[in-house]
C-alpha cells in the first residue's frame, strides 16, 4: 500500500510538472487580416498549418485570436489597440493597412506582417535587410515585369491597359505607380479607375470599357475583395481580365502568374515560430517568395472574347474550368 500511494504521488508530481511546463510554454498569437478573400483566407491558413507543423498547436498550447476587419480601416485599427491590450506573444498583420494599424499600436510586442506590398514604402521597416524595430515579416511585392509579359503574351495587340484601385490603400498606390511606369517604358498607357471601398469598384470597372482594351488587377485588398464585379464588366463588354493573384483565375479571370498564398501563409508562420523561439524582429530580415505559378482559365477567356493558345495552357500549373 505504501508502495503504491508511492507511486502515485510520483505519477502526480511528473503529471504536475508536465502541466506546468505545457502552461509555461502555452502562447498566444494573434492574427488580424484587412478583409476576407480567398488569397487572405490561404494566408491565414498556412500560418496556423506551419505553426500546428512546428509543434505549436491550436486548442493544445497555442491560443489563436483572429479577427477581420471586413475592409474598414477603423475596425482594423480597433482591433489592432485591441489585440495590443490582450499582450500576446505575437502579433501577425495581414495586408498593408493591418500592418500599418497595427504598428501604429503596438510598440513593445513582435509584429510580423504578411501580404504586404512595400513595407519601406508603408513605413514598416527602415529596410528589407534590417527593419530595425519590432516589426518584420514576408513581403508579396509583384513581379510587374512578368505580368506585362503575360498580359503581352495573350494579347500583344493591347495598348491601353486598364486597372481598378483603391488610392487610399498605401501597397495598391505603390503597385499603381509602378505600373505605369513598366507600362510606359513599353510604349503602354495606364487607365486608372478609383475605388475607395468594394461597392464602388462595379463603377470605377463600368468607366473603363470603351476606353482599355484589357485590365489588370493587382493585389489591391478592396478591389480584389469585390473581384466578381470586375469580373463581370469584362464579360459584358469583351475586355479581358488579367490578375496578379492566382484565386482571382478561380474566380473567373483570364490568367495569372501569381504566388501561392497559402505557402506564403506558411512562411509566415516560419517567422512566428522563430519569434516564438526567442528570435528578435530587428535584424530578421523582410522575405520576399520566388516562386510564381501560371493560372489560365480558358473558359473565362472565351467569355471575355479571346482565346488562349495551347502552348500557354501547356505551360500553366493550373487550368482552371468554370464554362457558365
Amino acid at each position: 500500500m505504501a508502495k503504491r500511494t508511492l507511486r502515485t504521488l510520483v505519477g502526480a508530481s511528473l503529471l504536475a510538472a508536465a502541466s506546468l511546463v505545457q502552461a509555461q510554454d502555452a502562447k498566444t498569437v494573434a492574427i488580424t487580416q484587412i478583409v476576407e478573400h480567398p488569397a487572405l483566407d490561404a494566408v491565414y491558413q498556412g500560418i496556423k498549418d506551419q505553426l500546428a507543423e512546428q509543434g505549436y498547436k491550436e486548442g493544445e498550447n497555442l491560443t489563436v485570436l483572429h479577427e477581420s476587419a471586413q475592409g474598414n480601416a477603423a475596425i482594423a485599427s480597433q482591433i489592432a489597440r485591441k489585440f495590443v491590450g490582450e499582450n500576446p506573444d505575437v502579433i501577425v498583420a495581414i495586408a498593408t493597412p493591418s500592418a500599418q494599424t497595427v504598428a501604429a499600436a503596438a510598440k513593445n510586442i513582435p509584429v510580423v506582417f504578411s501580404a504586404v506590398t512595400d513595407p519601406v514604402g508603408a513605413k514598416l521597416v527602415r529596410s528589407l535587410e534590417a527593419p530595425g524595430g519590432n516589426i518584420t515579416g514576408v513581403s508579396d511585392m509583384l513581379p510587374i515585369e512578368k505580368h506585362i509579359d503575360l498580359l503581352q503574351r495573350v494579347m500583344p495587340e493591347a495598348k491601353r491597359i486598364g486597372t481598378v484601385y483603391n488610392p487610399g490603400e498605401a501597397n495598391a498606390v505603390s503597385l499603381v505607380n509602378l505600373l505605369d511606369e513598366r507600362l510606359a517604358a513599353r510604349g503602354l498607357t495606364l487607365v486608372k479607375a478609383a475605388a475607395t471601398k468594394t461597392s464602388e469598384v462595379l463603377g470605377a470597372a463600368r468607366s473603363l470599357v470603351g476606353d482599355v482594351d484589357a485590365i489588370y488587377l493587382t493585389t489591391d485588398n478592396t478591389v480584389i475583395s469585390a473581384a466578381e464585379a470586375v469580373i463581370s464588366v469584362g464579360e459584358r463588354a469583351k475586355i479581358p481580365v488579367f490578375a496578379a493573384d492566382t484565386a482571382t483565375v478561380e474566380r473567373g479571370a483570364v490568367a495569372a502568374l501569381g504566388f501561392n498564398y497559402y505557402e506564403h501563409g506558411r512562411q509566415t508562420g516560419q517567422m512566428v515560430y522563430r519569434i516564438l523561439q526567442g528570435a528578435g524582429t530587428a535584424d530578421m530580415p523582410v522575405e520576399t517568395m520566388d516562386t510564381l505559378d501560371l493560372f489560365v482559365n480558358p473558359d473565362a477567356a472565351e467569355r471575355m472574347g479571346i482565346t488562349l493558345s495551347d502552348d500557354l495552357i501547356r505551360d500553366a500549373k493550373e487550368v482552371i474550368r468554370n464554362n457558365q
